[in-house]
């Protein structure tokens, strides 16, 4: 691709839809506003993006601020899922719109990267690999008035679980003071990755066009973002969706080398169950399990992983998952696993959006090669990750006593769709007894 700001690289198409020039007259004593359009080229400044280059300086840094709009690259802002709380806080006056983040001492506490997947055409294309350093390899960028700013954070931390401080109580933990502290508290480190789309590779990882995807995008969105119809010039999407945060126990250098033992689960949001410990599903339980099994793989010598997604009622959202509740619990012969999608597809139409094919991208961006123990039962992250390319060694259930009753549905569900199981199968007439509690009891 030519050294030249992005806009002139590809010409965009003509847009599909008509955007007002200006929003209704404001009262009087209101001073003029005008909208800022940035769903038209013509801007200076803009840095170009080339996207899987082998370092920092050659793929050129995301702009996603709205200080200078001219310096723009990509579609969407920064915090996509919070961006109307900002919107919020600059209508009403408590936040500058020109304010910009002083990244003074914010670099990462462990460093992770570069690896080889950064720069494999196709391995990476949900997260920006650089997004956690832009303090200092866009130095220069930063000092020439560019507005960027990370979308990766690494921090440290100390996770206090009850589950943890019981199994230490129980004996099937040992503190050792590096890992885990004698009050039950594990080390780790912990990343938060907000998402970084890169429209021509999502588009190939899904199998449409991505002029496809594009519409898709803007008409599902209600119009959001219409530089996705109308800047074919810009590539780099952030969505309005949730990120990830990753645990790590042990040391993250740790992830890469295949030689260190790595035990890891992939875990989708449930507030209900991870948060308020709600007994109708397996997540909290089989998350604690996890956490579990990486403290004991991190004193063993190995590290331990946990990449915690924003996915909430499989992306179906959290409002969708409690109507699939009641009409588990109000069908005809009760809650049964033999109808636990069908009941969830009638109201969603889909019985999952998660899309485990991005979910790999951040495994890419540690370096990850191989899992040597898999806490998962699902078939779907299981195939998205060897599907990538990385190895899976042992996969770990969840142990039958940490299943509450009312998620039993759930679990036999499960196993008789592929999920993962060392144990017997339920058969069909199994699969027909109801098992889960009514509404009332």
């Amino acid at each position: 691709m030519p050294d030249t700001p992005i806009a002139a690289t590809r010409q965009p198409p003509e847009p599909l839809v008509e955007v007002p020039a200006a929003l209704p007259s404001r009262p009087p004593a209101s001073p003029p506003h005008h909208i800022r359009l940035t769903s038209h080229s013509g801007g200076f400044g803009a840095l170009p993006i080339r996207w899987g280059a082998p370092t920092a300086a050659e793929r050129g840094p995301v702009v996603a601020t709205t200080t200078t709009r001219a310096h723009r690259n990509v579609i969407g802002t920064h915090s996509g899922s919070y961006s109307i709380y900002r919107a919020l806080a600059v209508a009403s006056g408590a936040l500058s719109a020109q304010h910009r983040a002083d990244l003074t001492n914010t670099l990462p506490t462990d460093v992770i990267g570069p690896y080889a997947q950064w720069s494999v055409p196709g391995k990476i294309v949900s997260l920006d690999p650089w997004g956690a350093t832009v303090a200092q390899v866009y130095a220069t960028e930063l000092a020439a008035g560019y507005d960027i700013r990370p979308s990766i954070a690494v921090t440290k931390a100390h996770v206090i679980l009850p589950e943890v401080i019981e199994a230490l109580q129980a004996g099937r933990l040992k503190a050792d003071g590096a890992v885990l502290t004698a009050q039950g508290a594990a080390l780790v480190t912990k990343v938060a990755v907000e998402p970084v789309w890169f429209l021509p590779e999502i588009a190939r990882r899904f199998g449409c066009g991505e002029n496809e995807l594009r519409r898709v995008l803007f008409e599902e969105t209600g119009g959001m973002y219409p530089e996705l119809v109308t800047r074919s010039d810009l590539e780099v999407f952030l969505p309005p969706i949730g990120g990830q945060t990753l645990y790590i126990f042990g040391k993250p250098a740790d992830l890469a080398n295949p030689q260190v033992e790595l035990t890891a689960r992939v875990h989708d949001e449930c507030n209900g169950s991870d948060v308020f410990g709600s007994d109708i599903c397996t997540c909290r339980p089989y998350l604690t399990h996890a956490i579990e099994e990486c403290i004991r793989g991190a004193q063993r010598g190995g590290v331990g992983l946990v990449a915690y997604s924003r996915k909430e009622g499989r992306a179906l959202g959290e409002v969708t998952k409690f109507l699939v509740y009641n009409a588990r619990k109000r069908q005809v012969g009760g809650d049964t696993a033999d109808q636990y999608f069908a009941r969830t597809e009638c109201v969603a139409g889909v019985q999952d959006m998660r899309f485990q094919e991005l979910m790999p991208d951040v495994l890419h961006w540690l370096g990850i090669t191989k899992i040597h123990r898999l806490v998962s039962m699902s078939n779907m992250k299981y195939d998205a990750i060897t599907g990538a390319g990385i190895e899976v060694g042992t996969r770990v259930n969840i142990p039958e006593e940490l299943i509450p009753a009312d998620a039993r549905v759930e679990i036999d569900a499960k196993m008789a769709a592929g999920y993962f199981t060392p144990g017997p199968v339920p058969d069909a007439e199994e699969l027909k007894k109801p098992k889960g509690r009514g509404l009332d009891a």
